[in-house]
């Protein structure tokens, strides 16, 4: 007796585009240029495009495995590229263009990049990224190619495109085949290279689009202000065209301003970010007036939504805000907390979905007796987490192949999740810890407070201690007594901070998240004297 089965179907990316060119060929991707115009193209016509990118990439002598380097914007061109090169085999190495040369072109030599697509803005970083790199031979523009048309040692890609062959077939290579790389954002510590394979991405996508996640259908206008150079643009490249939602992208232009009118003018109702962009979207309506009326959800992740800002952006902006944890290393989607909880404190990161599994454990990586209500190390698996980092023989997982995340966490007894702190900001005084995001979180609540951040300094009878950064709201001012009273009703005496100071702007990285390898190297290398 035979027993039946089903047909071999193998889950690599190009059938997300694929199944968008047959089933909604003119929904849009919508791309923001400046002086307020837009570029349209339909699924279709975006599929056709990228094959020729593949076309112009065989001929260039791309294969199978080889790395096409990226730095760009949320554009039409990159997503061309990003389908172009993973829909043949090759692999997207995305590249962030806030990082400088240096660690760029580190970044593509251990890829072994022969091939970088920039936009051209991006021209004279991605010449000298080329340079540095030894790999790296050819160099592709795009996002106003023209503009670069003779250039030396640039080429258009819009003009090769034109000229190319015949393309090459996507699909056809084992699903568990590399599709991407993304160096992690080396807010806390060195970049890591995470590589995703075309398996593990199509099961984040269709993890994602269920209800209790992103809940993105082709009735949505999705904007993507979360960068498509980190973390895959949390998959919305991929989410989009699988349900055929309009997915509209904002260039390098992501102010209040401009996000505004491009809301207005695409009736988003969906839009992704880190917690700043909204800051800023919501501070423009404050001084310009307006509404953006079509917006309906807002899926915040990357950095922590303090409770004062998400009741602000709720309020100012008419919308539902959903938080959500995640990192590179999860390709990047862990937790979310579902549109629907009419109880969703913005400390809270949501469940998991299937696919995802969390464990607590103690510093040596023992589960806890009991996962629910206590605080730990956050370790998690999955079919898109990472196993070992790019170039790495040692994994990056247990011999249980749980992955050690580096956060802080508790999850209470319903499942959701919440991050209390990274274990690398954990500061030593006295021999005892502190964690700075309780003491964040408290400072961040304020009204008058936009940004709260707290690092250790050296300190000659402690080993160190805390300082808290402030960024205060345009206008406001708080005197160093009423941002450290809440405190002292909320933490132990000798968490309270030594020293406050304010800055005009706390540095962030591309990702949203605050840079505190930076505020260490500004603010926390100077001993203080012993503290009383």
């Amino acid at each position: 007796m035979i027993d039946g089965a089903m047909q071999p179907f193998a889950l690599t990316l190009n059938k997300f585009l694929e199944h968008a060119a047959k089933w909604r060929p003119r929904a849009e991707v919508v791309t923001a240029r400046e002086g307020g115009r837009v570029d349209r193209i339909g699924y279709a016509d975006l599929a056709a495009r990228s094959r020729r990118v593949s076309a112009v990439l065989a001929e260039l002598g791309v294969g199978l495995g080889d790395k096409v380097a990226t730095l760009a914007w949320n554009t039409q061109g990159h997503m061309e590229a990003w389908y172009g090169a993973m829909g043949m085999g090759a692999v997207c190495h995305t590249l962030n263009p806030r990082l400088t040369a240096e660690q760029l072109a580190w970044m593509a030599g251990q890829s072994g990049a022969r091939v970088l697509i920039a936009s051209v803005d991006l021209l004279p970083l991605a010449r000298r990224i080329a340079e540095l790199a030894p790999t790296v031979e050819r160099l592709l523009v795009i996002d106003g190619a023209a503009e670069a048309e003779g250039e030396p040692g640039a080429d258009s890609l819009e003009a090769l495109i034109a000229e190319a062959g015949e393309a090459p077939a996507w699909g056809g290579f084992d699903e568990t085949a590399p599709c991407g790389l993304c160096f992690t954002s080396g807010t806390t510590g060195a970049p890591k290279g995470v590589t995703y394979t075309h398996r593990s991405s199509f099961l984040h996508t269709m993890r994602i689009l269920q209800t209790d996640v992103m809940a993105i259908s082709g009735a949505d206008a999705v904007l993507a202000v979360v960068p498509m150079f980190h973390a895959n643009a949390w998959g919305l490249p991929f989410a989009a065209p699988a349900v055929g939602a309009k997915l509209v992208l904002p260039g390098r232009n992501a102010d209040g301003e401009s996000l505004a009118r491009l809301i207005r003018a695409e009736a988003v109702t969906v839009a992704v970010g880190v917690p700043t962009v909204w800051l800023g979207l919501a501070e423009h309506l404050d001084a310009a007036g307006g509404e953006v009326p079509s917006l309906k959800r807002i899926i915040v992740g990357g950095a922590p939504m303090p409770p004062a800002l998400m009741e602000r952006l709720e309020q100012r902006l008419g919308v539902i805000v959903q938080t959500t944890w995640g990192m590179t290393e999860l390709s990047p989607l862990g937790t979310a907390t579902p549109a629907g909880d009419p109880e969703r404190p913005a400390a809270q990161s949501g469940r998991p979905a299937v696919g995802v599994d969390l464990l607590i454990t103690d510093s040596e990586g023992r589960p806890a007796p009991e996962q629910r209500g206590v605080e730990g190390h956050l370790r998690v698996r999955g079919a898109a987490v990472v196993e070992r980092y790019f170039g790495e023989m040692k994994r990056a997982t247990d011999a249980d192949g749980w992955f050690p995340t580096g956060d802080l966490a508790r999850i209470d007894e319903d499942g959701n999740l919440s991050i209390t702190g990274r274990a690398k900001d954990l500061i030593k005084s006295g021999g005892e810890w502190i964690n700075p995001a309780e003491i964040e979180a408290v400072v961040g609540a304020l009204p008058e407070v936009s940004l709260a951040a707290v690092i250790g300094r050296p300190d000659a009878k402690w080993g160190e201690r805390p300082v808290l950064l402030v960024e205060l709201r345009e206008g406001k001012a708080l005197g160093d007594e009423a941002l450290l009273a809440p405190l002292r009703e909320r933490v132990a005496a000798w968490w309270v901070p030594d020293e406050v100071v304010r800055v005009e702007k706390l540095p962030l990285a591309a990702t949203g998240k605050i840079d505190k390898l930076r505020l260490r190297a500004e603010y926390g290398g100077r001993a203080s004297p012993s503290s009383t």
